[in-house]
């Protein structure tokens, strides 16, 4: 579904791995509407001996409630702690260098705390540096992969950032979580299926929150999906998927077709367009319009045997 491995995200995982044994701690950027989808497997891997720092971005944009637990699952796991925060708000940073030092222990006087920052692109790691900085040194953007190459900040509190280019993984074994990275803007558009995630987005809002759904497009009911009982014996290009709207038990597309019918999107004779319809509901969604969200809460983390390799979103690194 997705072709989203550019060839430099290969230099900075090589980048990553050739800086890490100088690393004290690594401070992980997640977004907070999806903390473990936005939490790249690869990443963990390298930097598994490192005592790690989750912060929560965008707090603002997800549910306050989830992401409590959010917090308290991460700080029950050994050489971490979890800060949620909006980015933009300074003094909701003031907090980072002082983790930073507790959690690298001892660290000679001569010398600042060495702090990694990671994070998939368009998680918010650069406007999360800048405010730490006080001042614009990392690039900012609403496209994922603005920052191309490894930078190096010294904060007050004798804290040393380096900065990393957000790094994606060429393969995702949750099918879930590509879709939720997808609607939130994680990947470029012009890599996804603009209605696809769309409508798995809108089954999942419905699940989630059906009241700010019915609320924001001034929907009287949420259609319930209803499986199609000829699936099993329709023709279908690759693997087979986990049947993503019947687990949320809404009709995305349905749902999708109603936003574009009241958003300027029903063209003559009465075709509706779902491309209007998607581009309504993602944007919205990720400009915090339908309120505060979180597209998933600890309880959906799958387990191990929940994931299948012949099932991952799988997309060839590029040249």
């Amino acid at each position: 579904m997705l072709g989203w491995y550019p060839g430099h995200m290969h230099k900075a995982r090589r980048q990553i791995k050739e800086a890490l044994p100088e690393i004290d701690v690594v401070l992980e950027v997640l977004d907070a509407r999806l903390p473990y989808s936005s939490a790249n497997p690869m990443l963990a891997e390298l930097s598994e001996h490192k005592p790690v720092l989750k912060v929560l971005s965008r707090a603002d944009l997800a549910d306050p409630e989830q992401t409590e637990r959010w917090v308290a699952y991460f700080n029950e796991r050994p050489d971490t702690r979890a800060l949620a925060v909006t980015t933009t708000q300074a003094r909701e940073l003031k907090r980072i260098p002082a983790l930073c030092h507790e959690l690298a222990g001892h660290v000679r006087a001569d010398r600042d705390v060495r702090v990694m920052v990671m994070g998939i692109p368009n998680v918010g790691k650069s406007t999360l540096i800048n405010g730490l900085a006080g001042k614009k040194i990392a690039k900012t953007g609403n496209e994922p992969a603005v920052t191309k190459r490894q930078q190096k900040i010294r904060l007050d509190g004798r804290v040393a950032l380096i900065d990393t280019p957000g790094v994606l993984w060429p393969k995702i074994e949750d099918q879930a979580s590509a879709y939720r990275l997808a609607a939130s803007g994680a990947i470029r558009d012009t890599a996804m299926e603009y209605s696809d995630v769309a409508i798995v987005a809108a089954a999942e809002l419905a699940k989630r929150y059906p009241e700010a759904l019915k609320a924001r497009y001034k929907l009287k009911t949420l259609p319930i999906y209803a499986p199609n009982p000829d699936a099993g014996s329709v023709e279908a290009d690759g693997p087979p998927h986990r049947d993503l709207l019947a687990l949320a038990g809404f009709d995305g597309q349905a749902i999708v077709e109603a936003i574009a019918s009241k958003r300027g999107g029903l063209r003559a004779g009465g075709i509706v367009d779902m491309h209007r319809g998607a581009e309504v509901l993602l944007h919205e969604l990720r400009d915090g319009k339908l309120g505060r969200l979180t597209l998933e809460t600890p309880d959906d983390i799958p387990l191990p045997e929940e994931s299948d390799p012949e099932t991952a979103t799988d997309a060839p690194p590029s040249a």
